[in-house]
């Protein structure tokens, strides 16, 4: 464990998990319970945006439910001014994270270079698609330092508040605080791994989705607003159009025997 320093004694670094959530009635109770069972010494603190559901019913001791306005990086800011750990470790309802992380990420975080990081990012399914997906994620979170919220990312408390906070943007905070956090120190991917629903992959269809995200980020360094992309990520990749077919008519036109006969024969009898 990384120690810090509080006065004369060192003590281990305390985590809290930030869990942002919406309408997660058929999620959030098994997620709570792994997270309880798994990591028995963190702080867990679920941020509810506003849900219409009986989610926040199912948030029970020793997690503890605060509430927010809608939009991810606002709801994770509220959740960080109401936990206490050293380090904010952020959950999605539906990941599940390798109970191996937590040693490793506080392994990680005993050299003060590490301002933060993620996890291996794989999928609850396994297809061609899906782990090229996850490939190119856990080769860009290692070479360009951009890490997702699916990969349970993770961040020193002094650090982000040397950051000012997640960014208060409704889609999109994490790939923003993680361009931030490179240009002060130094990220890791941790070989635990974080398993994310492949739901929406198998919804709208792998590669579709996959243009779709890529899409997205392009907008979003183009400047687009921040909460048109929210409401466009949320409704998903628009249908296929599929092509009119020509129109038949009711019924062809009845022509006598004598002028099919005469078509073939040139009205030789």
């Amino acid at each position: 464990m990384a120690p810090v320093e509080t006065g004369k004694r060192a003590t281990p670094l305390t985590v809290s998990i930030i869990v942002p959530v919406l309408d997660e009635e058929p999620r959030i109770g098994d997620m709570l319970a792994r997270l309880h069972h798994d990591f028995p010494g963190c702080e867990v603190v679920v941020v509810d945006g506003g849900s219409s559901d009986a989610t926040p019913d199912l948030v029970r001791p020793p997690a503890r439910l605060v509430h927010s306005v809608r939009g991810r990086g606002a709801q994770l800011n509220v959740g960080v001014a109401h936990s206490s750990g050293d380090v904010l470790w952020i959950h999605h309802v539906d990941t599940r994270v390798d109970p191996a992380a937590l040693g490793q990420l506080r392994a990680a975080l005993a050299d003060r270079a590490v301002v933060g990081g993620g996890l291996t990012l794989r999928f609850d399914r396994r297809t061609a698609g899906l782990a090229y997906v996850a490939a190119t994620s856990n080769t860009r979170a290692r070479r360009l330092g951009w890490i997702f919220g699916d990969q349970a990312m993770f961040v020193r408390r002094t650090t982000l508040q040397a950051l000012g906070g997640f960014p208060d943007l409704p889609v999109m905070e994490d790939l923003e605080l993680s361009r931030r956090l490179v240009r002060i120190g130094r990220t890791v991917l941790l070989p635990a791994t974080c398993t994310a629903s492949a739901r929406r992959f198998t919804e709208h269809g792998t590669l579709r989705m996959l243009v779709f995200m890529q899409w997205l980020k392009l907008l979003y360094f183009a400047g687009a607003d921040p909460a048109a992309l929210a409401r466009r990520y949320a409704a998903g990749p628009r249908p296929l159009r599929r092509r009119a077919r020509p129109r038949v008519p009711a019924a062809w036109p009845q022509l006598p025997d004598s002028h099919i006969r005469d078509r073939f024969t040139g009205g030789q009898r």
